[in-house]
């Protein structure tokens, strides 16, 4: 079994990143392989509960992320600076994630067979 980590860097609207690596990471969980899902830098807000995303004429990509137990991606990381530094609080958080600090984050990296990063 490979450990894959998935480095959620950007927002949940504006591009298809978002979207694409959610895709990643369930399509990489049917295969039973050790997933780690990073939330960081924007993709921070990937996590934010009650997104309404009508206005913007796109699908609410966070709704998704509670099948990630149900896939058996139980390893989801936050960066505790970029929440900080995006004025965000963890009881803001659809899911809970465990909160990392960026040496932390670092090893999780470095533990790595495969790194993908949107």
């Amino acid at each position: 079994m490979k450990t894959l980590t998935f480095l959620a860097r950007s927002g949940p609207y504006g591009s298809s990143k978002a979207k694409a690596l959610l895709d990643m990471v369930l399509s990489a969980a049917v295969f039973e392989q050790k997933i780690q899902y990073i939330f960081l830098d924007d993709g921070v807000y990937q996590l934010l509960s009650d997104q309404d995303s009508a206005q913007l004429g796109a699908k609410n990509v966070s709704a998704a992320l509670p099948a990630l137990d149900l896939y058996g991606v139980d390893r989801i990381y936050l960066d505790t600076e970029s929440l900080q530094a995006r004025g965000l609080q963890s009881r803001q958080l659809l899911i809970p994630a465990q909160p990392c600090n960026s040496d932390e984050i670092r090893s999780l990296i470095a533990d790595s067979d495969m790194v993908f990063s949107l």
